[in-house]
């Protein structure tokens, strides 16, 4: 995409000067002319120049009134302008400087800085609108994380009834047919609470209140209690659920176990999601790096699954955008978690990437600094 050019709005009652200016900044600038000053005040408040180069000798209306005039005006009063004059003493400069003007060129024109006058109010003129579409952007994302946060809290309640009458249902004497319908109300049940929980970790994480806790841990002993509940599941599909873990990798490591068991998590659970029946799903875990008090682990988790497109692959991992809605409608989820899982990984030190193919699987890698215990 192009990028659109800053624009100059010339104000000189002489063809010749504006021609040579105009010849100067045309190659880098939009270039506009006025010969006079109502009509550049006009031409101000319409196109709302970047920058105006305005004459001081003029009849009918000098720039000193033509300034005037524009810094009077909401629209104009924070357009820079520079004089161009062939006055050059020290009280009519300080006359332009005390009505607003910003800088001087004095005839004859020097081309080298008549674009450096430019350039200096055009720099500055972008380095604010950055700043304030910054600032903009900052705030649209904290509405949207309080608009997260507060929805997240309200729905937890009707959620938390709902998954309490069906378990009283349940131990209830009922049909068969009943108890499989309670069964599925609570299977959705804990699908929403898993997504209402993500809602929350992305509230209260993506303002960057996230810390780390670090403590001694078994690596075998997390992965099996990982594993226990994803088996479960994977088993439920018919799915063949296989593991590779790297003999090297120390019993006892120092960090946040938790954390990786979310993530580790996290990526098991859309690994068996988004694999059909009878399918298949791998994990496998090898030392990456070694160092002599701390270890890198490089943690793959491969499926046969539905896959993704290079598109998809590209906003997977954020918080705002969906690969496919359809998906979403499909196999009940929108992947907050992988947002979540991206920055837990970063904070350990590690990088996470995905490899797929549309109808051929995927294949997600991420890597986390841990230390020796």
């Amino acid at each position: 995409m192009n990028k659109v050019k800053n624009s100059v709005l010339i104000v000189d009652d002489e063809n010749s000067n504006i021609m040579v200016l105009a010849r100067i900044l045309d190659s880098e600038y939009i270039v506009r002319a006025a010969k006079d000053g109502q009509t550049a005040i006009e031409a101000a408040e319409t196109h709302l120049p970047d920058v105006i180069l305005l004459d001081i000798l003029m009849p009918d209306m000098d720039g000193y009134a033509v300034l005037a005039t524009l810094k009077n005006s909401e629209k104009t009063k924070n357009i820079p302008v520079i004089f161009v004059t062939g006055l050059n003493d020290a009280v009519n400069e300080e006359r332009g400087l005390s009505l607003g003007a910003l800088d001087y060129i004095t005839k004859p024109f020097s081309p080298a800085i008549v674009k450096l006058r430019v350039q200096n109010q055009v720099r500055a003129i972008n380095q604010t609108r950055l700043i304030i579409e910054k600032e903009l952007a900052e705030k649209s994302n904290r509405t949207k994380i309080d608009f997260l946060l507060r929805m997240s809290h309200e729905m937890l309640t009707p959620v938390s009834t709902i998954m309490g009458i069906t378990h009283i249902l349940k131990r209830a004497e009922t049909s068969k047919k009943t108890q499989e319908y309670l069964d599925e109300i609570e299977t959705a049940s804990r699908s929403l609470r898993v997504l209402i929980h993500n809602l929350l970790d992305t509230s209260g994480k993506e303002d960057g209140a996230f810390l780390l806790a670090s403590s001694v841990f078994s690596f075998n002993t997390m992965l099996q209690h990982v594993l226990r509940g994803i088996t479960r599941n994977a088993a439920k599909k018919h799915q063949t659920l296989t593991t590779d873990v790297a003999p090297t990798i120390p019993e006892r490591l120092l960090g946040d176990s938790k954390l990786l068991a979310q993530v580790i998590t996290n990526l098991l659970a859309n690994a068996v999601k988004f694999t059909p029946e009878h399918g298949k799903v791998h994990l496998a875990v090898r030392v990456r790096d070694e160092e002599s008090e701390t270890i890198t682990l490089q943690i793959e988790i491969t499926d046969s699954g539905i896959g993704m497109s290079k598109e998809q692959q590209s906003e997977i991992f954020n918080i705002f955008k969906q690969a496919d809605e359809s998906l979403t409608r499909k196999y009940e989820g929108i992947g907050l978690g992988l947002s979540i899982a991206k920055r837990i990984i970063e904070m350990m030190d590690g990088e996470i990437w995905v490899d797929s193919e549309l109808d051929k699987g995927s294949k997600f890698t991420f890597t986390c600094k841990m230390h020796k215990k």
